[in-house]
């Protein structure tokens, strides 16, 4: 913590994020500039009680007093759980008939198309709770076939007697004209009230109706959860006297209220990972660092992000489990090795690491709170580079010696030294997000040697300077409190809602009056939406397009001057689609015909500045707390430890070493040289 004491007239703002082991607070008493930071072990069993021991434990050490909370930025998993685990709503879905099997046919893709045994994940709503209803809307908007309102009335009944909680209603060309969605929808609320509904032109309305669909479906099967969840979010914050209503992160990076989280729960199922890219970058801006990889590592996952100049980067399509979201997030890509990833041994005699994770319950035999499995922090703990302080804030003691008798087991079943084994998890688990870093930056065309490896959560800082090393990258920046960056990145974030419409024209003259039009409509709805939030600071309106040559099947996204649209510059907005495809493809075709698919405007509500302490550098080499033994380059030897808190501006020491703080511990290895910034991150250059 900074500061001593709890100084008088008080201004916090809170972001608080929930991962799959703890929930992470990280306070700012704007007034004073002090921050606050906490770890509480979540509870699966009571989603939303660990937040108000957190909410208790900061007022007992900070003074943090409920009425005093100006601002308070949630993220949750609640969402992405309930996917993952497949405990939503018992869906209905209502399409047009003849079209029942959008959802089983999907893309005809395979999840890995090099695989003999590969099989598509099944669907969230099963063959016989899709009803046809017979109506057709015409590509252009017009209506074919009205709805046939006996044959909604009979699927409301059969959905019923499936014990259905909630209908998604998606029908062709919805994305033209909504009309015959909304007929429905409102037949059925007068037919049985007490079913929810969604249709996907309110959800997404987008071209392609799998896409519309799917992504549909994904809001209206987290919905109940979702929903209960943040309405007792809310009470619970209201029974403490905060006096401020949560905001909501979201898979865009940006905030909403929990009125709309309530209805646009899909919009939240990225809202962790999103979250702590956001605040990576916040990081790496204050830093001056401009190309940054990010590495964060939980529980159960490690989670890679790419930064350039500053900013996250944009996508759609990101899985949530088997499901691809078509909404737009910031870029993540995710594999399942975390902190907390089970080590085993396979039939055949091979070590492997997970995806299986002991999670916060029992969680890593070091724990000591019931574990027997072998963990990469179990691993982590035998080679000596854990269990020299507390973690988590005092909540836990690592205990060694479970550690050690969880990978000892494994060793003997492998035949091989007891730290040997648990340096073979921690190559297995480094040679794994190796494979999955070197995917991201193949598909971003990066060299990541340009780039600088910034490890957050409490897994990250373990393990990001050995990844590091094994990718060819000469610098490692950890943050002051890098175990709570995705609650630093609620902290920053700004307001931000996202909308599109398809256009499907021609890059023409003629369409551009049109473009202006939708462009017009869609700031009108954008500025309609900040004010839903309660915005009334600056804002600004970012302005991208899909688009793609004439006869390819998918478009790629281009960032637009909204004055090229509006003054009718075709020649501008081509000219950034070619740089855009050659950029990507290193090939652009001059003479090609454009067509625009969709437009799409990011309305944002800019949030409070907010500043961190800082301080001048001063030279001086770092004195440390003690040596402790750790088990690195194949030999045990003693390193230098460093009490994070001590580490002043301007410190530098090298490696090997351990640097020890209340939310993580760093390993650095041989061959670096650290260095404290003014903004107390710890750099980390490699030797070259």
């Amino acid at each position: 913590m900074d500061g001593a004491g709890a100084p008088q007239g008080q201004d916090w703002k809170i972001g608080v994020d929930i991962g799959g082991t703890f929930i992470d607070f990280c306070a700012l008493d704007t007034r004073s500039g002090r921050v606050a930071s906490l770890k509480v072990l979540t509870t699966p069993e009571d989603p939303g009680a660990e937040l108000m021991t957190g909410l208790t434990l900061l007022a007992e050490r900070e003074g943090l007093h409920a009425g005093d909370v100006s601002r308070f930025v949630h993220g949750t998993t609640v969402g992405i759980n309930t996917v993952l685990q497949r405990k939503g709503a018992a869906l209905a879905l209502f399409t047009n008939a003849g079209f029942e099997d959008v959802i089983e046919l999907a893309r005809l893709g395979m999840p890995d198309m090099y695989s003999l045994f590969c099989a598509r994940p099944e669907p969230l709503i099963p063959r016989d709770r899709i009803f046809g209803i017979p109506a057709r809307m015409r590509a252009d908007g017009s209506e074919s076939r009205a709805p046939d309102l006996a044959a909604v009335a009979d699927a409301v009944t059969r959905a019923r007697a499936a014990g259905c909680d909630g209908i998604v209603v998606s029908f062709l060309h919805a994305w033209r004209n909504p009309a015959q969605e909304a007929a429905v929808r409102d037949e059925i609320a007068g037919l049985a009230p007490d079913l929810f509904c969604f249709t996907s032109a309110e959800v997404w309305p987008v071209i392609r109706e799998y896409e519309r669909s799917s992504t549909a479906i994904l809001n209206g099967y987290v919905h109940p959860r979702v929903a209960g969840y943040l309405s007792a979010l809310e009470a619970r914050l209201a029974a403490r006297g905060v006096p401020a209503r949560p905001l909501l992160t979201k898979s865009n990076g940006g905030l909403m209220n929990a009125a709309e989280g309530k209805r646009a729960c899909v919009n939240m199922l990225l809202s962790g990972t999103a979250s702590g890219v956001i605040g990576a970058a916040w990081l790496a801006r204050e830093a001056g660092a401009d190309k940054v990889l990010t590495l964060d590592i939980g529980g159960t996952s490690a989670d890679f992000a790419l930064i350039v100049d500053g900013q996250a980067q944009f996508g759609s399509g990101e899985l949530i489990g088997e499901f691809p979201l078509h909404l737009p997030s910031v870029s993540v890509s995710s594999i399942a090795i975390g902190g907390g990833s089970i080590a085993s041994v396979d039939a055949q005699g091979v070590l492997r690491v997970g995806p299986d994770s002991a999670g916060s319950d029992p969680g890593p035999a070091c724990y000591g709170r019931g574990g027997s499995r072998a963990t990469v922090t179990d691993a982590m703990a035998v080679c000596g580079w854990l269990g020299h302080s507390q973690m988590a804030y005092g909540q836990l003691r690592m205990e060694v010696a479970r550690a050690r008798a969880a990978v000892g087991a494994l060793a003997e079943r492998l035949g091989r030294p007891l730290e040997e084994t648990a340096q073979a998890i921690l190559d297995i688990a480094v040679s794994e997000m190796f494979v999955e870093v070197e995917k991201l930056s193949s598909r971003a065309g990066v060299d990541l040697r340009d780039f600088t490896l910034m490890p957050f959560g409490g897994g990250g800082p373990m393990l990001g300077a050995f990844l590091a090393r094994e990718l060819g990258m000469a610098r490692v920046m950890a943050p002051r409190r890098p175990g709570v960056v995705s609650a630093l990145g609620g902290l920053v974030a700004d307001l931000r809602g996202d909308f599109i419409r398809t256009v499907f024209a021609p890059l023409a003259d003629a369409a551009l009056p049109g473009l202006a039009t939708s462009l017009e409509e869609m700031i009108a709805e954008g500025r309609s939406w900040l004010a839903a939030q309660g915005h009334d600071g600056a804002t600004d309106m970012l302005l991208a397009a899909d688009m793609r040559y004439a006869g390819q099947s998918y478009e790629i996204e281009v960032s637009l001057d909204p004055a090229w649209v509006t003054g009718g510059d075709a020649g501008a907005i081509a000219r950034a689609f070619h740089d855009a495809h050659d950029r990507i493809y290193d090939f652009h075709d001059p003479d090609g015909r454009i067509e625009l698919v969709n437009l799409r405007l990011a309305a944002i509500g800019a949030g409070p500045a907010l500043r961190f302490p800082e301080a001048e550098e001063r030279l001086a080499p770092a004195v440390p707390a003690r040596e402790v033994p750790v088990h690195t380059g194949g030999q045990r030897r003693q390193v230098a430890l460093y009490e994070r808190a001590d580490l002043a501006p301007g410190a530098e020491f090298p490696g090997p070493a351990v640097v020890v703080q209340e939310d993580t511990t760093i390993a650095i290895p041989a061959g670096t040289q650290a260095h404290v910034d003014r903004h107390l991150n710890l750099h980390l250059s490699f030797a070259e």
